[in-house]
């Protein structure tokens, strides 16, 4: 499992990403790389698209009604998105990664 480290930090939707909403979930299409990522459960499209709302990945489960207990397994989904840059830290206002 992912170190949970991830889940006291600020991500967003990189803006090269397209959400399409399917029955299963969503498309995410990345425009730079031309990756295509199947998000198989609409909880992880609503922490997907909660991230740049909220101030951190645990807020954004919590938001999206995702339980403690299942945190773990969407902090190691969303390592997996970050990998393909799907998702990335989000800036601080001095233009830092807070990540």
């Amino acid at each position: 499992m992912l170190d949970e480290a991830i889940l006291d930090q600020a991500w967003t939707l990189s803006p090269s990403v397209a959400l399409r909403p399917e029955p299963f979930g969503a498309l995410a299409y990345h425009f730079g790389n031309r990756k295509l990522t199947f998000l198989k459960r609409p909880e992880l499209v609503a922490v997907v698209r909660a991230l740049g709302e909220q101030p951190d990945v645990r807020s954004a489960l919590v938001a999206a009604g995702v339980p403690a207990a299942q945190h773990g397994a969407y902090a190691d989904a969303l390592a997996r998105l970050a990998d393909t840059d799907m998702i990335r830290p989000r800036e601080t206002d001095q233009g830092r990664a807070v990540a």
